[in-house]
């Protein structure tokens, strides 16, 4: 049976696949399980995740381009 090549970190159901840090204090996020905040504009290119504490100290706005923060809730990944 192969693994396709599939083995550490570049296996499915590793845990860097789903967690995230966030950009002001470093705290795991969950992106299924936990409720944070992205910058829509940011996201890919700062990799700007923001957990809610952080995200409500910063006004909701990100601190790299002005832009509103969008919440994500962990309910959208979880199967109905």
């Amino acid at each position: 049976m192969s693994t396709a090549g599939l083995k550490g970190i570049n296996a499915f159901g590793h845990l860097g696949w789903i967690t995230r840090k966030c950009r002001i204090c470093a705290l795991k996020i969950d992106i299924t399980r936990d409720l944070h905040y992205v910058c829509t504009h940011c996201k890919d290119k700062y990799d700007a995740y923001f957990c809610p504490a952080d995200a409500k100290r910063l006004h909701y706005r990100c601190p790299f381009c002005g832009r509103e923060l969008v919440p994500v809730n962990a309910a959208l990944y979880q199967p109905r």
